[in-house]
């Protein structure tokens, strides 16, 4: 005999089960992200530490310019590419998501040989070791971005496995490589060889997803996804091209050794930054997913998000400050005294920028691209004011208090954002899903 009790649990069983599966497979996902950011965070770290202490603080200065520059043609391609392929693709059929995947990095490869030529044209004509780290960078941006295009179509497709070996492949070539560019000597040469293994992972990107990139297709894809990817551009180019002013300005205010400084502090807080700067391979696409199964859970989603990056970001800034000297010159050289005293400021920085993050994956999943448009112009302005501002009234200390105080104050301006979206939301139907 079956009690009332039995006769209602057991038709909600297999939707438990259901919701379970959804959540096993979600987390599995963000596993391979996070791994993922792991081995990117890890060689990121490595390039940085081996060439601070192989070409010093003005030489590793110039490398930091090079390094800054990339970070913008990244955004850039990100912003047209890759950027509109999570949002647009991410859990779709797998016949729609190969179209758009080979358009996709073929719009990134492109994009990565126009402002390559751009940059090396620039290192010609500026000459020296600034000249030709910048020469060097134009030759291999397009393989850059073309491994960091895998990197966000597979996890569009929910294959973070395929984006962390790629990641891993990478890092494997990097170490033959810096120690024959340490036997050089050169800025170019650390650049090179850091480009050259990013080809090797970018060509084993095609092997694993048996995908040629379409450089034919970039112009309809352009035309396709314009309605979010100019606005992604200049959201993206906004983020990169301020941390590009605030290098170029506190060169040009306290010398090219205090760019160094910061740089070698952001090395201190590595792997939460590459975690930032690569947050969309993870977070916007599953985002995307738990808008379209639970719109009602996108804001907590967010809120986990953003508060356990920040929370482990000051748990690891607390971890630095403990670091005794000897360690830290082991591992930075010269460039360990001036970087320790800007841990504080570089700890808060970090931390109000990924409690940002939470909120701004949440305005790329809704597809509010005005709204977080509005918000990266905002602290992107911040964060030149303050990083120059404070440069002016207090030097390196000062530039680096004052972008701390920017992101802060940022991070509630995308929480407003946020919860404004959200309402307009509830009161729309979900938009479809493009499949082609």
């Amino acid at each position: 005999m079956t009690t009332e009790g039995e006769q209602t649990a057991a038709p909600e069983a297999p939707a438990e089960r259901a919701g379970r599966t959804a959540k096993r497979a979600m987390v599995g996902r963000l596993s391979w992200g996070l791994a993922d950011q792991a081995a990117s965070s890890m060689t990121n770290f490595a390039v940085g530490i081996y060439v601070a202490r192989s070409l010093g603080p003005a030489a590793f200065g110039a490398f930091s310019l090079a390094w800054v520059t990339y970070g913008v043609v990244l955004n850039v391609s990100r912003g047209l590419a890759t950027d509109p392929l999570v949002v647009r693709f991410s859990g779709v059929p797998e016949a729609s998501w190969r179209g758009a995947a080979a358009r996709s990095s073929g719009t990134a490869l492109g994009v990565g040989a126009v402002l390559g030529a751009v940059c090396a044209v620039v290192g010609l004509v500026l000459g020296g070791g600034v000249g030709a780290a910048f020469a060097v960078l134009g030759v291999v941006l397009p393989a850059l971005l073309l491994q960091d295009a895998w990197r966000f179509a597979f996890f569009a497709a929910g294959a973070g496995r395929k984006a962390f070996v790629n990641d891993v492949v990478w890092g494997v070539v990097l170490v033959p490589a810096m120690v024959v560019a340490a036997h050089v000597g050169s800025v170019a040469a650390f650049v090179l060889a850091w480009g050259a293994s990013a080809a090797v992972a970018a060509v084993y990107g095609c092997f694993q997803s048996g995908i040629r990139p379409s450089p034919t297709g970039a112009r309809g894809w352009l035309r396709e996804q314009r309605d979010l990817g100019y606005r992604y551009l200049v959201e993206n180019v906004g983020l990169s091209g301020a941390s590009q002013l605030r290098a170029y300005g506190l060169g040009a205010i306290v010398g090219v050794g205090a760019v160094g400084t910061v740089r070698g502090a952001e090395l201190l807080l590595g792997p939460f930054l590459a975690v930032l700067m690569g947050l969309s391979l993870v977070t916007v696409a599953e985002a995307a997913r738990v808008l379209r199964r639970a719109p009602d859970r996108l804001g907590r989603f967010c809120l986990l998000l953003g508060g356990g990056q920040a929370a482990a970001a000051l748990l690891w800034g607390a971890a630095l400050l403990l670091v005794p000297d000897r360690l830290g010159e082991f591992v930075l050289g010269g460039v360990w005294h001036s970087a320790s005293q800007l841990i504080v400021p570089a700890t808060l920085g970090v931390a109000g920028a990924s409690l940002g993050t939470g909120a701004a994956s949440g305005l790329r999943a809704l597809g509010a691209a005005r709204r977080s448009l509005r918000c990266q112009m905002f602290a992107s302005a911040c964060y030149v004011a303050g990083g120059l501002g404070g440069a002016v009234v207090a030097g390196t200390a000062g530039s680096a208090w004052g972008v701390a105080a920017a992101t802060v104050g940022s991070s509630a301006v995308w929480w407003l954002q946020l919860r404004s979206a959200l309402r307009e939301h509830h009161q729309e139907p979900i938009p479809e899903v493009r499949t082609s």
